[in-house]
């Protein structure tokens, strides 16, 4: 499901910024700004592992700009993780932040490592040594991370703890993230997934087309998807088909029922990191097609929710000409290729930076309740969600209608604009 070949998801993100800065009349210095992060950190882990040796992991944080709050974004722990795509994520993060209107900036950090191979006690380690590495440069007023692709709660209360180790204080809301009663929010493990859904929601409404009845296609099984689809089912919507990773035959595959996925059934078979064991799903009556098989079936709405590049200029032809809505679950799923290809073709697509923008905003009100030390019930936290998401999609698509944009157009335009703003009025440019 990765990035593979020549893709540079950090070029396809400045493509985007490029596109839209011509739109906007960018002065040359603000582009110059906004193409690249404003800081960069590289560094080394040493981890005693369990067998006696020492390996030595590479681990970034990449904070791309800070004008309209401090820096924030996910840790993931990827086996291909590359500066690049940290660089990509780390803007993506700047435009998701400004684009729901939360004082946030953008970051994003990763280690080139794969927990599928480490024990508990190594991933701690590495963990540990990643806040050690990079204490001085985060913290609640600076850079606040959460989790990502193959990190979890368990891995930032380590974090949290070795940083308040460090400094010798509590600072609850320097991570987000956390287990609920350590700091953490209710609400914020299924937030990606049911504001992905409120974005569904909102462009079946503007289609006119009633959520019951319709039908769906999902990339991925890990956090993002689950909640979406169990959001999606209670709304009246059906999902047909999921497609994950398989890490026992570093394979993907696709898992279809033409009355509708099992979505509980699913969650038994499948490991922590969002793999469906293929022989059980057989058993369960589930069809096993290939991993791209999600793509190309006939539903109202496809999910991208695994990784980047995933929807390119190669297999765009392949979706099916009943799709109505594509709602991007994962950062970057879409080439500018493929991008083109939608817009022609009439597709409503609500871009990842919108569409998946629950996460940050929950964790947003992790900060908030951290910091005030007075936690909100999850009816309040999921209303707030649902608010701030409905008002962030409403904003974007009257955009795009009233000047007949793209969708990917019209929200980078509100965020990118008020990211500049935010320079100009501080003065950087």
């Amino acid at each position: 499901m990765g990035a593979q070949g020549s893709f540079n998801p950090f070029e396809m993100a400045r493509v985007q910024f490029d596109k839209v800065a011509d739109l906007l009349d960018l002065d040359s210095g603000t582009r110059e700004l906004l193409r690249s992060p404003l800081r960069e950190y590289h560094f080394s882990i040493p981890v005693r592992m369990s067998d006696g040796n020492t390996k030595v992991f590479q681990g970034f944080r990449i904070q791309h700009n800070d004008a309209r709050g401090p820096c924030k974004g996910g840790i993931r722990f990827h086996p291909q993780e590359t500066v690049d795509t940290v660089r990509a994520l780390s803007m993506w993060m700047t435009w998701k932040t400004a684009v729901v209107d939360i004082p946030l900036g953008g970051a994003k950090g990763g280690v080139i490592c794969d927990p599928h191979s480490l024990t508990p006690q190594e991933q701690e380690a590495i963990c540990r040594g990643y806040v050690d590495q990079i204490a001085k440069n985060i913290g609640p007023a600076i850079d606040i991370p959460a989790p990502d692709i193959m990190t979890n709660a368990q891995h930032m209360i380590w974090m949290l703890d070795e940083y308040e180790k460090i400094l010798g204080s509590r600072f609850p809301g320097m991570i987000t993230g956390k287990p609920v009663g350590l700091g953490g929010s209710l609400g914020r493990t299924q937030a990606t997934g049911y504001g992905l859904v409120y974005t569904i929601r909102e462009a079946l409404r503007q289609l006119d087309i009633r959520p019951a009845g319709t039908r769906a296609s999902v990339q991925g099984f890990g956090n993002v998807a689950q909640y979406a689809i169990e959001l999606l089912e209670r709304i009246g919507g059906k999902v047909v088909c999921v497609s994950c990773w398989d890490q026992q035959d570093s394979a993907s595959y696709s898992f279809r029922k033409a009355d509708g996925v099992v979505l509980d059934e699913l969650r038994s078979i499948t490991d922590r990191f969002g793999g469906i064991e293929k022989d059980k799903a057989k058993e369960l009556g589930y069809e096993v097609l290939s991993g791209a098989a999600w793509l190309e079936q006939d539903v109202d709405i496809l999910i991208p929710a695994a990784l980047e590049n995933q929807i390119t200029g190669e297999n765009v032809a392949k979706i099916s000409t009943q799709v109505k809505v594509i709602a991007e679950g994962a950062n970057g799923p879409t080439t500018p290729e493929a991008d083109k290809v939608i817009h022609e073709r009439g597709i409503f697509l609500v871009p990842d930076f919108l569409a998946n923008a629950g996460g940050v905003t929950c964790s947003y009100f992790e900060q908030v309740q951290c910091n005030m030390n007075y936690f909100w019930e999850m009816d309040e936290v999921l209303g707030k969600l649902d608010l701030k998401m409905t008002s962030a999609f409403i904003a974007v698509s009257d955009l795009a209608r009233k000047k007949k944009l793209y969708m990917r157009d019209a929200a980078y335009i509100i965020a990118i604009d008020r990211v500049a703003m935010a320079c100009h009025q501080r003065g950087w440019v």
